[in-house]
């Protein structure tokens, strides 16, 4: 008994920040010295300002583990067919369960003084993540719910994290995973 309650305590205290989604790929372009790939809550204007989690860039590649957390309050807002800036995404937009969401977007960063995180002198650029010819969109939601749009868009977001590949041509084709690779973050300045 002695050597199995610590090992309960362990397994509670882990289970709650386990990885949600794994997002792993390389980096290119005009890369910092020091550099981390950071996930950041963005709010509704589309401003990043909650590091979610970071990696150091190690060979021009990354690999991040976004934990199964919840988003803070102020990027999470109620999931609207008028609020959805994804690629392919066009009307008309069919909603079907009554869900809040949340975004988080890619953003590289030098990490000047090795913290670990970005503090506020540490400018980010954001890099628009694809794999292959489709875009990786990364979002929350409370719960589940679907998402139809013009040209075959559709997509069912379960409750927590999703990692949703939009490819967009005459259809759009959307792959969902929880272990996305190949994925390509291009820096330009």
């Amino acid at each position: 008994m002695t050597k199995l309650l610590p090992a309960l305590l362990l397994a509670a205290l882990t289970s709650g920040t386990a990885a949600a989604l794994s997002v792993g790929g390389t980096v290119t372009g005009n890369v910092p010295a020091g550099a981390r790939v950071g996930g950041f809550v963005v709010d509704s204007g589309g401003t990043p300002f909650a590091e979610l989690v970071s990696v150091p860039v190690a060979g021009g590649r990354f690999t991040l583990e976004i934990p199964s957390v919840t988003p803070p309050v102020r990027g999470v807002s109620p999931l609207r067919p008028d609020a959805i800036f994804w690629p392919g995404v066009l009307e008309p937009v069919n909603v079907s369960g009554q869900v809040n969401t949340a975004d988080l977007r890619f953003y590289i960063y030098a990490d000047g003084n090795g913290n670990g995180r970005r503090d506020d002198s540490e400018a980010l650029q954001e890099a628009v993540p694809f794999a292959g010819k489709a875009a990786l969109v990364v979002a929350y939601a409370s719960g589940d719910a679907s998402i139809t749009a013009a040209r075959g868009f559709t997509a069912a977001l379960k409750s927590g994290w999703n990692g949703l590949l939009i490819e967009v041509g005459k259809v759009v084709k959307v792959t969902q995973s929880s272990a996305i690779t190949g994925v390509n973050l291009n820096v330009e300045r």
